[in-house]
């Protein structure tokens, strides 16, 4: 929920920003309601993109379960770790100056 109401606000400032370009007064009372408007849709955008965010994290999670059973009835390590294989030194950074 803290997503939410930083998008709310960064509506808000949206709002003070536009009023600021335009050099009308921030706290006029013909324009206080477009703050709350801009915050309503600030506040929509978080919620979705909350939404978004989590649905691509429990594809990812769902993806990585399925690679490590793919690991596991392969017979290999189902760790994630990094660097379990030696590969050994070339001297070289570039791949110019490898040896071919």
């Amino acid at each position: 929920m803290p997503g939410v109401l930083g998008w709310a606000m960064f509506g808000a400032a949206v709002r003070w920003w536009q009023l600021g370009l335009e050099m009308r007064p921030f706290f006029c009372r013909s324009s206080i309601h477009g703050y709350p408007i801009f915050a309503a849709v600030g506040g929509a955008f978080g919620y979705w993109l909350q939404g978004v965010s989590e649905r691509q994290q429990a594809v990812l999670e769902a993806r990585r379960e399925a690679l490590l059973e793919k690991r596991r009835r392969a017979g290999l390590e189902p760790e994630l770790g990094v660097g379990k294989v030696q590969v050994p030194w070339t001297g070289s950074v570039l791949a110019a100056a490898a040896p071919v």
